[in-house]
């Protein structure tokens, strides 16, 4: 048995935090067994050294090799011995140290000692101080946008489910109503053998995109091909797609079916265009860039479609046979020979998801939308998806990710998403990360990280436990923040940390300070007496939102539809909690009818009581013009409350029971952008953002503000 001083040295020299402070303000302090799981359930644990001097005994030439292929060149220097250094053991003592040259250009470089043949190398990374910002933001202007679940819009085009198409219509219509921005749910591709897994925040890969949102009408090779026109053009088929498209909820089963028929079709017609021809070319081009990991996405979507059709309906790889497990097997390579042409098919559907995607980022650059498309990253990926099963020495497959107990999660939570292994990315030098944010930083100019936290540490659950069995383990919060950084500005991507919930009070300053925008709620937004901040309150480094994804509707929010939903799902325990919840939620919506007469955004005729108003246009525009007024350089709107809607999309806590990521809006995008009580409130939130700009104090920016504002005329919105 491993001595217990011995287990938590081992345990904290790995990144396991082996005591906190939890939501209680009560210390805790993780047990011994907790320790050896999670020691267990990490790989890269032993092999990782992270030590921040050079090795001990190697001494001599360096060589820092810069990524334009510029060498620098030079000689360690021994180490002064003061004091008691003189009697240290040997390997402190041969320490030597080096000095990098000025100037050195920001990036990813090679360092090596050795004349001849490297005796050692590592990764040199460059960085720039902060994270991109664009040239609006940093000349102080404050901007609005929308957020979209991008399934959910309505079109009398689409087959049932948002596209991309759509997304270019919603990127038009916010344009024209004075938008900035337009901010999407995650696109990880998921998985399209089994289509109802369908929560963005669960993928089999963030690196890659979801081929379901691919739109099939605006395929040339679907338009121009005979068969698929005939297959278009049977009765039964405008059936189902009109049937679809009715549907107040997404069926992906049904959609992914159709799509899949019709992209095959696409396929097909692709094929025979002539060798050489600019589309093959970029087909060609793309798969030769996305290199071993487009292959690996397109090999697992193929053989999990063949997996499924032969019965074996699991939630993924780990349910295979055994030898599909291991991504070099010899019946891998069997069904890759047999398989070549489906393996290409499903590259080519990850070609045509960029090429759409990029082309609605073109059209918002067009527009000249200061920020175009925000794009939002999950914190993790699912245990049977394509990124455990081809790297499975990255992620801890014996743990997930979580949250500990606190008092709106009593037994606190499990993701089922399995952590990557901090030491592995380590030693890896931030390769993954780096290769992550360059995917979801294409075609955008802003990126969203859900749950910010984790680049300075997560509740690690180990598997069989319950989360109350957790530890936090620790991540490379300054080298993560760093690489961010570099990515961003190489991009020309800002970056917006979803920083809800508890957060560490040493990742704050860092997050400002790296430029990264803090993310703020309306409904969280309150100080020690409950009371709703004021709009000046807010910080000027920040995304201001009325809700979210996971909360209440501005209108289930006011009439507590949301509480009223959970109780009927049976998701509190007796129903005391039930009203205790609902009175609290009385004395919200008063301290925020109370917070909006004080800010002078109520009609006078309002009365005084919240009790005595129910929703009501005026009310919605009222706290629309609320958030307006907020310091915060970025206002999203979700159009669930432009259009006064109470079912929210998804209910944390559920499963089966509430349909999550499928509820759709109440109207489709003609209808909702030709609707004069929504042209008239989001030009008005554009009025009132500048109104409340033009009476704010002058503050005094860092930064070379001539050439921002320089910049900002040659991006100014139309």
């Amino acid at each position: 048995m491993t001595d217990p001083e011995v287990l938590y040295q081992r345990a904290q020299q790995a990144g396991i935090i082996t005591e906190y402070v939890d939501a209680w303000q009560r210390p805790r302090h993780i047990s011994p067994e907790t320790l050896r799981l999670l020691l267990a359930a990490m790989p890269g644990a032993e092999a990782c050294d992270r030590a921040a001097t050079l090795p001990a005994g190697i001494s001599g030439a360096w060589t820092l090799t810069e990524e334009s292929g510029r060498q620098n060149h030079g000689q360690t220097l021994a180490k002064p011995l003061a004091g008691d250094e003189a009697s240290a053991p040997a390997v402190k003592r041969g320490v030597h140290h080096l000095t990098l040259p000025a100037g050195v250009a920001d990036g990813y470089h090679r360092l090596t000692l050795g004349a001849a043949d490297p005796d050692w190398e590592c990764k040199v990374i460059v960085v720039p101080e902060r994270c991109y910002e664009p040239p609006a933001l940093r000349a102080g202007h404050r901007l609005w946008g929308s957020t979209v679940q991008l399934y959910t819009l309505r079109s009398a085009r689409n087959w049932g489910i948002g596209d991309f198409g759509d997304l270019a219509q919603m990127i038009a219509g916010v344009a024209k109503l004075g938008g900035a921005f337009v901010g999407i749910n995650p696109l990880h591709a998921l998985y399209p053998a089994l289509p109802d897994w369908a929560s963005p925040y669960s993928p089999s890969s963030r690196r890659w995109l979801n081929i379901i949102y691919i739109d099939v009408g605006g395929l040339d090779d679907f338009l121009q091909s005979e068969p698929a026109q005939h297959w278009w053009q049977q009765p039964e088929i405008g059936h189902r797609l009109q049937a679809l498209r009715a549907n107040d909820h997404v069926d992906y089963a049904q959609v992914m079916q159709l799509k899949l028929t019709a992209l095959r079709y696409a396929w097909s017609k692709f094929k025979q265009r002539v060798e050489g021809c600019p589309e093959r070319r970029s087909l060609a081009e793309f798969v030769a860039a996305g290199g071993d990991s487009l292959y690996q996405q397109a090999t697992f979507d193929a053989l999990h479609l063949q997996q499924v059709a032969e019965g074996v309906a699991s939630p993924g790889w780990r349910a295979w046979p055994a030898e599909y497990q291991q991504v070099v097997s010899a019946a891998l390579a069997r069904f890759r020979q047999l398989h070549q042409d489906e393996i290409a098919f499903f590259s080519y559907l990850q070609w045509l998801a960029a090429r759409q995607l990029e082309g609605c980022y073109r059209l918002s650059q067009r527009l000249a939308m200061s920020v175009g498309i925000y794009r939002d990253l999950a914190v993790g990926v699912g245990d049977g998806g394509v990124e455990t099963w081809a790297d499975p020495m990255l992620y801890c497959l014996s743990a997930s990710v979580g949250a500990p107990p606190d008092r709106l999660g009593p037994q606190g939570q499990n993701w089922q998403l399995p952590p990557q292994d901090p030491n592995v990315l380590y030693a890896r030098g931030y390769q993954p990360f780096i290769d992550m944010l360059r995917a979801n930083m294409r075609y955008c100019g802003a990126l969203r990280l859900d749950h910010v936290m984790a680049l300075m540490r997560l509740w690690w659950v180990p598997q069989g436990y319950g989360s109350e069995h957790g530890a936090y383990v620790r991540y490379p919060v300054d080298a993560l923040l760093a690489v961010l950084a570099l990515e961003s500005q190489r991009q020309r991507c800002m970056v917006i940390g979803e920083d809800l919930g508890t957060v560490p009070e040493d990742i704050v300053e860092k997050l400002r300070t790296t430029g990264v925008y803090s993310y703020k709620v309306l409904f969280f937004e309150r100080d020690q007496d409950r009371q709703f901040r004021a709009p000046a309150d807010y910080p000027a480094q920040a995304m201001a939102t009325l809700t979210t994804h996971d909360l209440a509707t501005l209108s289930g929010f006011w009439q507590g539809a949301d509480i009223n939903l959970a109780h009927r799902l049976g998701l509190y325990d007796d129903e005391q909690t039930w009203q205790r919840l609902l009175e609290e939620r009385r004395q919200e919506r008063q301290a925020l009818l109370d917070v909006l007469r004080r800010a002078d955004c109520l009609p006078a005729n309002t009365p005084a009581r919240a009790d005595d108003e129910a929703m009501s246009p005026a009310l919605n525009a009222a706290i629309h013009r609320f958030m307006a007024q907020s310091r915060s350089a970025l206002l999203g709107l979700q159009p669930e409350d432009w259009l006064a809607m109470a079912t929210p999309v998804n209910v944390p806590g559920t499963t089966d029971a509430y349909p999550n990521w499928r509820r759709k809006l109440t109207q489709d995008l003609d209808a909702m952008f030709g609707d004069p009580h929504i042209i008239r409130l989001l030009t008005a939130v554009g009025n009132w953002r500048r109104l409340a700009l033009a009476h704010a104090p002058v503050e005094i920016r860092s930064g070379k503000r001539a050439q921002d504002d320089k910049d900002y005329k040659n991006d100014r919105p139309a």
